[in-house]
């Protein structure tokens, strides 16, 4: 899949033709970070994208920022386009430094995203109604907790 930010600076293809799994994140972090009522990313493994083309090092900006769950130790590891501003992707970094071996790239940077199985995570701070019959969770699914 074809991934570009919104000037074209950064631009990559999907190590996979399709995500592992697609995310409607309501945690106050995805609500800042889009200035929105929710964040979307679809997950794809790392491998293949980061870490970044040189061309892509030369036009993206990386951040670390804690995780939400911000007693986890874990961080985010986040990368925006230098001239446009728009969060190309994020992972996460292990209390103990390890880097996930997925990464969460930002839906709508991705051409031809198959939108229709999105999960939604940390409902309980949704500013917007979840729709009926979705899968969704309060925080996150017990899988993806740390230790």
């Amino acid at each position: 899949m074809d991934v570009q930010c919104q000037c074209g600076a950064v631009s990559f293809k999907t190590p996979t033709p399709a995500p592992i799994a697609v995310w409607h994140c309501h945690c106050r972090q995805c609500r800042a970070q889009t200035g929105s009522a929710f964040g979307t990313s679809a997950i794809f493994p790392s491998q293949g994208i980061l870490p970044l083309s040189e061309a892509n090092q030369a036009a993206a900006q990386r951040w670390i920022r804690p995780a939400e769950q911000s007693d986890s130790g874990r961080e985010g590891e986040c990368y925006f386009c230098k001239t446009c501003g728009v969060r190309i992707l994020h992972r996460i970094i292990e209390k103990d430094g390890t880097p996930r071996d997925s990464v969460a790239i930002k839906g709508g940077l991705i051409k031809d995203l198959d939108w229709k199985s999105a999960k939604h995570l940390f409902t309980k701070e949704a500013v917007v109604p979840i729709p009926e019959g979705v899968e969704a969770y309060e925080t996150i699914p017990a899988y993806m907790r740390p230790g």
